[in-house]
This record gives structure tokens, C-alpha cells and sequence, in this order.
């Protein structure tokens, strides 16, 4: 190691690589944050081809390096942008530099990141550098969960939740240096790519989103300091979560917590202090509770390694999946002629971004109604969402295929029962299928029940103005002309955020999926 340290700091997923940094500010006279735009990340996905990452995330994702790179120069120091596989980068910066004294990034838990992780350990060997490895990404880290090894982690939820509660502690934050050590000489910071760069266009700004909001961990502490100290959302979320319509029925972390612009352990200390100096109830510990799901799913990753992504699961499953392009295209094309269904997917289409409660629904009918391998989903999700993860997109498609981590049975949602509970009053359903806007209340969850002469008011021909439903289950017919439970002017969605229902007040759910016990 030569007098003149130098550090190169590989930023795969990461905006805030705090404990990264704060060890080379430690160790290296020169620090290079580098941010990796690898080509792999805008090929096909793994099974079906589709666009690895779309534009609405594109978009989000170079808002955040941006904003990294200004943060960054604030404290002396840069991003350094670079397009290419990050083994072959890092290779070239080493040779380019001739004395790098470590390599550090944070560790991944999937295979594909591994296999880069892998391809850096090489490099670095190669040329005599050492790595320096992290864990950052979870609220409770790696090394301090309750169990004696990965293997032994709980394969249901509420077990792992239990014994870490009461078992484990959250690290605390480490804070970022005022000034950090500076780039070498002699290095250029590089390009941030635009969309076009990717063989994309920017995506129009949808004035119905409800997630109208920009990457970067600037947008992020806004998002926190709006939600938490300057409205006290947070105070009422376990009774807004479930809403559809707007930015405040949620946190929305969810996205910024993908691209690492907040860290979950920030969020877990801004708790904690709301608790103590405003109020603690049920809907503060919920958070908490949405960012245990997310590590556990992390760490099932972690535990099953490349099964997670395999059509038989977790449980090594035999299920009759289908593949019918046809079906598929209804599903992800919003025109399936269930309303709830296709508001929702054209949610996701129009914005990249869906309600849990969405979620849920959807990932429900394709497995469970349609009968259509669930990996269809999970990668037209991989390629839409905005706060894609994998660990938390895979871990939750194989909970609703009934191959994961769910220990009930056959667990299904009931398409109608849902719109009805959850968009009583059709307003969502509404907003994103104008076709059916003229139909009032909840009928327009079911426009195949209504008269002809009903239809025939609201200008709807099914058949031709939109489709009849692609399949009908039985469950269904229970609910058809029942009048909803909400239908009240407490849930006009347009007003305000959306609250759930008074009877499902105390179910669980996490970023992605709720854990509800009662789907029918």
C-alpha cells in the first residue's frame, strides 16, 4: 500500500453508503465513490425477456445518482459514473490508478449481485487489492439475528418477527462525515446517462399518480419529515394503508428504500424519536413492522438462495402453470374485464407504481384465477415498479403462487369482495378505467350483473367498449348487487387518503402484499 491511499467505494444498489464511507474516510488518503450503470440491469428478463428495468425506475434511478453526486461534492468529494459491468470498471480504475489500497461495497443476496460480487473479488485479487465487505441493507443486520446460522431462520413470518423483537437490537445509523477525503488526481467524474442513452424515452407524468415524486435521498427526508413531523400521517397509517388513491394514504418509502436513498435504520431512529416526543400507537409499530418484512424476505433470499426463483418455490411444488400469452396480455394490459383488476394494472403501466392493496389483487387473479405461472408476474413487476426489489418482489409473488413463506393453504382473494371493501364508492376504479366512469357506485365493480339498460345509460356495450370477464369464479356471485360496507362519504378517495375499512383494521401487511387471513 503506497503512502497515498486509495479507496474505490463500488455503489451497485446503494445511494447511501454511509458505512462504507465512513470506513474508507478511515482508511485512504483518496476516497472514489463509483456508481456502475451495468449494462445487464436494461437486458431481458431471466424466463419471459421483458425489459429489466422500465422507465418510470430509469427515471428514478438517475434522479437518485444525481442527487448522490451533488450530496457528494457538497463534503469535497464526488460521484464517479461510469457505464459498463462493474468487474470490468473497477479493473480498469485499479490499472488506471496504480495504487488502490481496498475495494468496499455492500453484500448482496442474490445471484445475479453475487455473481458481480464474485467478478470484483477476482479483479481485486488479481492486482493484489484488498475487499472490504458490508452489510447495510437490512433494519436488523446479518450478524445479530437470534439464530444460530441463515439455515435456522424461521420459515413463516410471525415466528422470525417474534424471536427478533424480542432477541435482537437495531444498530444505530452512522452519521456521514462533514468532509470527506477527495478524489485522486487525474480522475474524471463521468457522464450521468440519460433515458435515451438506454434506448428509452422519458415517461409522461400521469396527474393521477400516487407516487408523483422523484428519486434521490433529498426527496426521501422530505418524504420522511412530511409524513412523520409536519402532518403526523404516521400517526393514523395503520388506518389509511389500504387506500388507493393519492400520495398520503402510505409512507411510500418503499421506493426509496429500493434504490437505497433512505436506510430502513434512519427510518427505525425517526420512529422511535415521533414515539417518544408525539405519540406511539399501532400505526408507529406498523412501520416497523413493514420493514421487518422487508428483511425477512431479504434474509429467505439469504437462506434459499436461486429457489426463490424457481417455478416449483420454496416448498417444491408441482402446480399445472400455464403459460397463455393471450391471458398474460389481458392481465398486464388492464383489459380483463374485472375492474378492480385492470384499474390496478393500469395503474402500474401508466405510473410504475400499484397500492399494496393492488398487489395483492393482482398477483391473486393471475395465480389463482388464471392459473398462469406466477413468474410471468414477478418479472412484468421486475420490469414496471418503481420500488422493485427482488428480494421482496420474488418473496412475495411465491407467498401469493402458495409456494413461499405463507402457511395457509390455497389462500385466494375474492376480486369483487375486495373492490367492493376497499373502493366501495368506484372512484378508483373510476379514475383509471374510463370507460366504465358512467356506471355509479359500487356496480362498477361488477358492469356484467347491470341490465342492459343500465349499461346502455353509463355507454357501456361489454364486448366492444370493454371486455366481459376472462374467466368468472364462484366466489364472485356472493358479492354481486351486495350493497358495499364503505360506500360513505368518509371514503371518497379524491378528498383525501383512503382508510380501511373498519373491518379490516387490524390485518397485516407489508410494502408488498398483506398477510390477510380472510381473502373470500
Amino acid at each position: 500500500v503506497s503512502s497515498a491511499r486509495t479507496w474505490l467505494g463500488y455503489d451497485e444498489n446503494d445511494n447511501r453508503q454511509v458505512h462504507v464511507l465512513h470506513w474508507a474516510h478511515s482508511h485512504a488518503d483518496y476516497i472514489i465513490p463509483l456508481y456502475c450503470f451495468d449494462p445487464r440491469h436494461y437486458m431481458g428478463t431471466y424466463c419471459f425477456s421483458f425489459p429489466k428495468t422500465g422507465p418510470h425506475r430509469l427515471k428514478l434511478l438517475l434522479e437518485s445518482v444525481q442527487d448522490l453526486r451533488e450530496t457528494l461534492k457538497k463534503k469535497g468529494s464526488n460521484l464517479v459514473v461510469r457505464k459498463g459491468k462493474p468487474e470490468d470498471v473497477v479493473c480498469d480504475l485499479i490499472t488506471q490508478l496504480g495504487s488502490v489500497a481496498a475495494v468496499a461495497f455492500h453484500e448482496e443476496a442474490t445471484r445475479e449481485e453475487l455473481d458481480v460480487e464474485s467478478g470484483l473479488q477476482q479483479a481485486c485479487s488479481q492486482h493484489g487489492v484488498k475487499v472490504q465487505t458490508f452489510w447495510a441493507s437490512t433494519l436488523y443486520h446479518r450478524d445479530d439475528l437470534p439464530f444460530k446460522h441463515i439455515s435456522r431462520l424461521p420459515d413463516v413470518y410471525t415466528q422470525f418477527r417474534k424471536v427478533v423483537e424480542s432477541q435482537a437490537t437495531v444498530r444505530p445509523t452512522v452519521p456521514m462525515a462533514d468532509q470527506l477525503k477527495p478524489l485522486p488526481p487525474g480522475i474524471e467524474e463521468g457522464n450521468i446517462p440519460t433515458a435515451e442513452d438506454f434506448g428509452q424515452k422519458d415517461p409522461l407524468t400521469d396527474p393521477r399518480s400516487a407516487f408523483p415524486c422523484s428519486g434521490g435521498e433529498t426527496q426521501a427526508l422530505m418524504r420522511l419529515q412530511h409524513y412523520f413531523w409536519d402532518t403526523n400521517l404516521v400517526a393514523s397509517y395503520k388506518e389509511t394503508r389500504n387506500g388507493l388513491i393519492g400520495m398520503d394514504y402510505s409512507t411510500k418509502f418503499a421506493t426509496w428504500l429500493a434504490l437505497g436513498c433512505i436506510s430502513p435504520r434512519y427510518i427505525y431512529e425517526q420512529i422511535q424519536k415521533y414515539e417518544k416526543e408525539r405519540t406511539a400507537n399501532q400505526s408507529t409499530y406498523w412501520v416497523l413492522f413493514e420493514l421487518l418484512w422487508r428483511d425477512y424476505f431479504r434474509f429467505v433470499a439469504l437462506k434459499f438462495g436461486s429457489r426463490i426463483f424457481y417455478l416449483r418455490g420454496l416448498q417444491d411444488k408441482e402446480v399445472a402453470w400455464k403459460k397463455d400469452p393471450k391471458l398474460f396480455d389481458a392481465w398486464k394490459e388492464g383489459r380483463k374485464g374485472v375492474p378492480f383488476v385492470d384499474a390496478n394494472m393500469r395503474e402500474l403501466a401508466a405510473t410504475g407504481f400499484m397500492s399494496n392493496r393492488g398487489r395483492q389483487n393482482v398477483a391473486s387473479f393471475l395465480t389463482k384465477d388464471l392459473g398462469l405461472d406466477w413468474r410471468m408476474g414477478a418479472e412484468w413487476f421486475e420490469y414496471l415498479l418503481v420500488d422493485y426489489d427482488v428480494c421482496s418482489n420474488y418473496g412475495n409473488w411465491l407467498y401469493s403462487a402458495g409456494i413461499g413463506n405463507d402457511p395457509r393453504e390455497n389462500r385466494k382473494f375474492n376480486m369483487i369482495k375486495q373492490g367492493l371493501d376497499y373502493d366501495g364508492s368506484g372512484d378508483y376504479v373510476r379514475l383509471w378505467v374510463s370507460e366504465l366512469q358512467c356506471i355509479k357506485g359500487g356496480n362498477i365493480h361488477t358492469p356484467w350483473a347491470l341490465s342492459s339498460a343500465a349499461l346502455s345509460h353509463a355507454g357501456v356495450t361489454l364486448g366492444e367498449t370493454y371486455p366481459p370477464p376472462v374467466v368468472m369464479a364462484r366466489e364472485w356471485s356472493r358479492h354481486v348487487n351486495q350493497k358495499p360496507h364503505n360506500a360513505g362519504p368518509a371514503l371518497k378517495e379524491k378528498k383525501g387518503p383512503s382508510h380501511t375499512p373498519k373491518q379490516h383494521k387490524n390485518r397485516g401487511v407489508d410494502f408488498y402484499f398483506s398477510r390477510n387471513k380472510e381473502m373470500s
